[in-house]
C-alpha cells in the first residue's frame, strides 16, 4: 500500500498558492513525488504506518527497527521462526537471549507500527514548497516545458552564449546534499545507520 502524501493541495493553498482545477491532479502528483524524495532521504516514512521488514539480527540483546519512533511491534520471527519472548522498550526490542540461532548473525523480520502520527509542519511545509515550485517550473512554458532540466548559470545576447552548471541537479525535486543529511540524521537515516556493532 502506498503512503498518502507528505503534504495536500489544501496545504499548499494555505501557504499562498493559487491551483486551478485542471491543475489539482498535476499539483498532487509533484506531492507524491515531493513526499517520496523528502521519504528517501530521511531513510523513513515520517508519517505514522505499519511495515514488515527484515534485519539482520546478533548476538546482543537490543534490535533497532528503521523509520522510528516505533510505537507497537505486532509480530517478530527469526529465521521464519516466530518469538514472543521479546519486549519493546524505548522504541527497540529487547530479548534476552539475543537475535540469532547460535550460528551467527539470523535474518529477524518484524511487522510493526512506526512514524509520526501528525507530519511536522516543517516537513509539510518543505513537501509544499518543492511541489509549488515544479508547478511553478511546469506554467513557465507551454505544454509543460518549463519542466526541462536547465542549470543556466549565465546567458549573453550578444553572439549569443549560455553557461550551464555542472551542479548536478536535474528537476526540482532532487534534495541538495545538505537537506538529505539533515532528514537523515533527524529520522534515522534507515537501517545501516541504526545498527551498531
Amino acid at each position: 500500500m502506498a503512503l498518502a502524501a507528505l503534504a495536500t493541495i489544501a496545504d499548499c493553498t494555505t501557504r499562498g498558492l493559487t491551483v486551478e482545477q485542471p491543475e489539482e491532479a498535476l499539483l498532487a502528483s509533484y506531492l507524491d513525488t515531493a513526499s517520496a524524495a523528502v521519504r528517501e532521504a530521511a531513510g523513513a516514512p515520517i508519517s505514522q504506518t505499519t511495515s514488515t521488514v527484515d534485519v539482520e539480527g546478533e548476538d546482543g540483546s537490543w534490535l533497532s527497527l528503521p523509520g522510528p519512533p516505533v510505537t507497537a511491534v505486532a509480530t517478530v520471527a527469526i529465521e521464519g521462526q516466530p518469538v514472543t519472548d521479546w519486549r519493546l522498550r524505548s522504541g527497540r526490542l529487547w530479548r534476552a537471549g539475543g537475535w540469532t540461532r547460535g550460528d551467527g548473525p539470523a535474518e529477524v523480520t518484524v511487522t510493526y507500527t512506526h512514524g509520526l502520527p501528525t507530519v511536522p509542519a516543517d516537513i509539510v511545509d518543505l513537501v509544499c514548497r518543492i511541489a509549488a515550485t515544479t508547478l511553478v517550473a511546469w506554467r513557465s512554458a507551454e505544454g509543460g516545458e518549463g519542466l526541462a532540466a536547465r542549470d543556466v548559470r549565465s546567458e549573453r545576447i550578444g553572439d549569443y552564449s549560455v553557461q550551464y552548471g555542472d551542479g548536478g541537479r536535474i528537476t526540482e525535486m532532487e534534495l541538495p546534499e545538505y537537506l538529505r543529511e539533515q532528514l537523515a540524521a533527524r529520522f534515522g537515516g534507515g537501517i545501516t545507520l541504526l545498527r551498531s556493532r
